[in-house]
C-alpha cells in the first residue's frame, strides 16, 4: 500500500498544476502566448508527479492500474515508432510545429500526468481535481466577463474579434466553458452542497452559457448538451426505481441526439439551427487524416505532421472546391484521426484502448453504485466531454490536459470504489512505510526535470521575439542557430527568409531558404519561398515549382497561393 503522503503529494500537485497550465500564459516576450507556455507548464507539472510516481508508486500503479500502464506504454513506444520514421525534422516531431506543440514531449508528458493521477485514493483528491476544474473554468468566465463588458486587458492579437479566454482561440474556450458548465452542475447535484452553493454554481454556468453563444463556436454547446444530458442520465437513475423511468430517459435523448447529428450532417429539421460550413470542411480534414494513416499504416507520417501532409492527401474536391486550394490546415480537427494520421494503427490503437480504459472505469463505477456520486459523476462528465469535443476539434495543451489527468484519476476512483474483502483485520490501522526522501522534495526535483524537458519551445520563441523586435541581423541569425534551448522550427526558417528579403538582404534571403529546405523538404512554404525571393535562378526556380506540384499535386496553380 503506497504511503498517504506520498498520495496526498501527487493530489497537492496536480490542483495546483493542472489549473496552472490551462490558465499559464504569456504576451510580451513569445510570439505564441498561449501553446508553447501551457507546454512548459505541463513539463512542470508532469516532471512532478511523475518523479514522486517514479520514486514511491510503480508497485501500487502496477496492481491497481495494470491495463493502463500497459496501454500508455503502447503508446509512447507507438509514438517513438512514428518519430523514428517519420521524414519530418526531429524537433518538430518531438516538439511538435509552432502554434501547435502537440508533438511527441507533449503526449509523453500529458500520459505521464494520466498515470500518475490513477495513483488517487482518498475523497478529497478527487474532490480537489473536480475544484481544480471549477477553479478553472471560474477564472475564465470572469475574464471572459470582463472582455465582453470592459474590453480585453492581455495585450494579444484577436483576429477572431471574439472571445478567446487564456486559450487563445474562440473555439477552445467555447469548448471548454461546456466541460466546466458539465462538470460544475454535476459537482452542485452532490448531497453534501447547501442550496446556497448549487445557486452560485448554476449562476456560473448560466453566465458560462452566455459566454459560450457570445464565442459564436458551436462546439461549446454541443458539449453542453451533452453534458447535461448525461448528468441528467445519474439524476433520474438516482431518483427513481427499476429501469423504466431511465430507458425512456436513454431513448428521449437518443432520439434528441439523432436530430441533433441529422441537422449538423445537413439532414432533418435541425439543419438550419446547427449545420455550418465548418462541418464540410471537417470532413475534408478527417478525410485526408484518413488517408494519410492508411497510406501510412505501422508508422504514419510522424508526430504534428499533418500539415505537410495535407496538400498531398487531400481529395481533388477539397483542393479544388471545398475548401479550395487556398485553404489549409495543419490538424484533421479531429483528434483520433490525427493519431491514426501521426502513428499509423498503433497509435490509434493504444489511444483507443486508453479510451476503452476510462469508459470502462466509467461504467463499472455506474453499475456498482445508483446513488448520485457528484465527485463521480463531475469527474466522469468532464472526462467524456473532453472526448466529445476531441472529436471534432484541435488539441491543445491547455485543454488536453483534463482529458488525460480525468482518465487517470477515474481508473484510480474505480479500483478505490471497489467492494473490499472482509478481513479479520478490519479497522487495525496499517503502518506506514517511513520515507527516506520528502515526496514534497523529490516532486520538486520532477519540477525542475520536467522544466528543462519543456523549455526549448519556449525559449526558442522567447529568443526570435527578441530578434524580432531588434530588428538585428545578428539577433536573427542568432536566434536561428539551433541548439538544445533554440530547436529550429520549419515555419520561423520561412519567415526569417522574407525578414531578409524585405529587408534587401537578398544573399541572407537566399542562404537561408537553402538552409530551410534542407531542414525540411517537404515543407510547401520552404520552397514557396525559395521561388519568390530575387536571389533564386531560375535553375531554383524550376526545382522549386517542381516541388511544389509534388507536394500539392491536384493544386491547378501552385504559384498562387
Amino acid at each position: 500500500m503506497m504511503n498517504k503522503t506520498v498520495e496526498k503529494t501527487i493530489s497537492w500537485f496536480l490542483f495546483i498544476g493542472v489549473p496552472f497550465t490551462t490558465l499559464f500564459l504569456v504576451t510580451d516576450t513569445v510570439t505564441d502566448p498561449v501553446n508553447v507556455t501551457k507546454l512548459f507548464a505541463a513539463g512542470c507539472v508532469a516532471g512532478g508527479v511523475f518523479a514522486i510516481t517514479l520514486a514511491y508508486g510503480l508497485k501500487e500503479l502496477w496492481s491497481s492500474a495494470k491495463a493502463l500502464v500497459v496501454a500508455m506504454s503502447l503508446f509512447v513506444l507507438a509514438m517513438i515508432n512514428s518519430v523514428a520514421n517519420s521524414e519530418a525534422p526531429a524537433s518538430q516531431t518531438i516538439y511538435g510545429v509552432f502554434g501547435r506543440q502537440t508533438g511527441f514531449i507533449t503526449y509523453l508528458l500529458l500520459a505521464m500526468i494520466a498515470l500518475a493521477a490513477s495513483l488517487l485514493r482518498e475523497k478529497k483528491s478527487f474532490d480537489r481535481i473536480v475544484i481544480a476544474l471549477l477553479v478553472s473554468g471560474a477564472v475564465n468566465v470572469i475574464y471572459c466577463g470582463w472582455a465582453l463588458a470592459f474590453g480585453d486587458f492581455i495585450n494579444w492579437s484577436n483576429p477572431y474579434g471574439k472571445i478567446l479566454g487564456l486559450f487563445g482561440n474562440p473555439d477552445f474556450i467555447s469548448a471548454f466553458l461546456g466541460m466546466f458548465i458539465s462538470g460544475t452542475i454535476a459537482y452542485a447535484f452532490s448531497k453534501k452542497h447547501s442550496w446556497l452553493y448549487r445557486f452560485g454554481f448554476i449562476v456560473l454556468s448560466v453566465i458560462a452559457l452566455v459566454e459560450i453563444k457570445k464565442s459564436h463556436a458551436i462546439q461549446g454547446l454541443v458539449v453542453t448538451g451533452a453534458g447535461l444530458a448525461m448528468v441528467g442520465f445519474y439524476l433520474v437513475r438516482a431518483k427513481t426505481k427499476g429501469s423504466l423511468f431511465t430507458g425512456l430517459y436513454i431513448v428521449g435523448v437518443s432520439v434528441i441526439g439523432a436530430f441533433a447529428l441529422g441537422g449538423a450532417l445537413q439532414k432533418g429539421p435541425l439543419t438550419s439551427l446547427i449545420y455550418k460550413t465548418s462541418v464540410s470542411l471537417r470532413g475534408q480534414y478527417w478525410n485526408a487524416g484518413i488517408t494519410m494513416g492508411t497510406d501510412h499504416p505501422f508508422t504514419g507520417v510522424g508526430m504534428d505532421s499533418y500539415g505537410e501532409w495535407y496538400r498531398r492527401a487531400r481529395s481533388e474536391y477539397a483542393a479544388t472546391t471545398l475548401p479550395g486550394p487556398k485553404t489549409i490546415t495543419n490538424a484533421a480537427h479531429n483528434v483520433v484521426i490525427d493519431f491514426f494520421a501521426y502513428g499509423g494503427f498503433p497509435l490509434l490503437i493504444s489511444y483507443l484502448a486508453i479510451l476503452a480504459i476510462g469508459i470502462w472505469a466509467i461504467l463499472n463505477v455506474t453499475f456498482r453504485h445508483r446513488e448520485y456520486d457528484g465527485t463521480f459523476v463531475a469527474l466522469a462528465v468532464t472526462w467524456a466531454t473532453y472526448e466529445l469535443q476531441s472529436i471534432i476539434s484541435i488539441n491543445q495543451v491547455g485543454l488536453a490536459i483534463w482529458g488525460w489527468v480525468l482518465v487517470g484519476a477515474l481508473v484510480a476512483y474505480e479500483y478505490t470504489t471497489r467492494p473490499k474483502p472482509e478481513t479479520t483485520e478490519k479497522g487495525k490501522a496499517v503502518k506506514q512505510k517511513e520515507l527516506v526522501f520528502s515526496p514534497q522534495l523529490v516532486g520538486g526535483i520532477g519540477v525542475v526535470i520536467g522544466a528543462l524537458i519543456a523549455v526549448p519551445p519556449l525559449s526558442a520563441d522567447s529568443k526570435w521575439r527578441g530578434a524580432l523586435k531588434a530588428q538585428n541581423v545578428q539577433a536573427v541569425e542568432a536566434a536561428l542557430t539551433p541548439s538544445y534551448l533554440s530547436p529550429r522550427d520549419s515555419s520561423r526558417m520561412a519567415q526569417a527568409v522574407l525578414l531578409f528579403e524585405n529587408s534587401k538582404l537578398y544573399d541572407k534571403a537566399y542562404y537561408y531558404a537553402k538552409e530551410s529546405i534542407a531542414l525540411n523538404p517537404n515543407y510547401f512554404d520552404a520552397w514557396r519561398v525559395l521561388y519568390s525571393i530575387t536571389n533564386a535562378t531560375q535553375e531554383d526556380r524550376d526545382l522549386a515549382l517542381k516541388e511544389m506540384k509534388r507536394l500539392d499535386p491536384l493544386n491547378p496553380d501552385v504559384t498562387a497561393q
